[in-house]
């Protein structure tokens, strides 16, 4: 069985957000992803009714259900792994990757283990101070400017969480050609390239060794060099025609 990333052991932590909408955009945005908790921790103000407005009728329950904490250390005393989101580098930061890393890097550790993710106040970030509290932080990259909205980082690694529950999908992988199958296409590229003096007869592996590694390198299918042997055949066939049409000219 596949492993992936167990969402129910994944909450995510706004520590001391400053607006209600945000609260709002970001419980709709773990909804949409496939997280059900959100914590709060000091929000600046915390309107319900802008919240709600923001989370919308799909994610109000998520909203309803927000647990509310003093301050961050004691919001994070139930997780045994915690993760946090930084724009900043350097210093005490030290960064583990990118979202998508950080997901897979939590595949096993949610199995058996309850993981926060925190997301800083919007003007601030997570002080140092709220760093300390984390076992390893997430960067996610932008262009020139840096700073995201707080419900956009949100979705960006909720989304990234998501994707690593999902289970793999079997690569469908069809039938490559046998050896057998490759010789013999190769015997009819030869003869039919020597034939209408592509290739020199004398010394036809020097071209046609060309040929055969960039069709090693694409991994023909049975199908594929189907298509050629029949190509060849084609072309063998007017060539001959083609002769025998400039012999009844004469």
């Amino acid at each position: 069985m596949t492993e992936k990333v167990n969402l129910n052991n994944i909450d995510i932590v706004l520590n001391k957000p400053r607006y209600p909408e945000n609260i709002g955009a970001a419980a709709r945005a773990i909804r949409n992803m496939g997280l059900r908790r959100l914590i709060v921790v000091e929000p600046e103000n915390f309107d319900m009714g802008k919240i709600l407005k923001l989370a919308t009728h799909a994610a109000s329950d998520v909203a309803a259900g927000i647990e509310q904490y003093d301050n961050l250390k004691d919001a994070l005393k139930p997780y045994q792994y915690v993760v946090g989101t930084t724009a900043r580098v350097g210093g005490e930061r030290q960064i583990m990757g990118k979202p998508a890393d950080m997901a897979e890097h939590l595949i096993s550790i949610s199995a058996e283990n309850r993981v926060a993710i925190v997301f800083g106040s919007e003007d601030r970030g997570l002080l140092n101070e709220d760093i300390r509290l984390c076992h390893i932080l997430v960067n996610i990259p932008t262009a020139e400017f840096s700073s995201l909205n707080l419900a956009q980082a949100v979705m960006i690694v909720c989304y990234e969480l998501f994707k690593a529950s999902l289970p793999e999908k079997k690569r469908f992988v069809p039938r490559l050609a046998s050896r057998h199958e490759l010789d013999g296409m190769y015997e009819a590229l030869r003869d039919i390239l020597i034939r209408i003096c592509y290739i020199n007869p004398e010394n036809p592996d020097y071209r046609l060794n060309h040929i055969r590694h960039f069709f090693t390198r694409i991994q023909l299918k049975a199908k594929e060099v189907s298509i050629i042997r029949g190509l060849c055949r084609q072309v063998d066939w007017y060539a001959e025609k083609r002769y025998k049409d400039g012999l009844g000219k004469s």
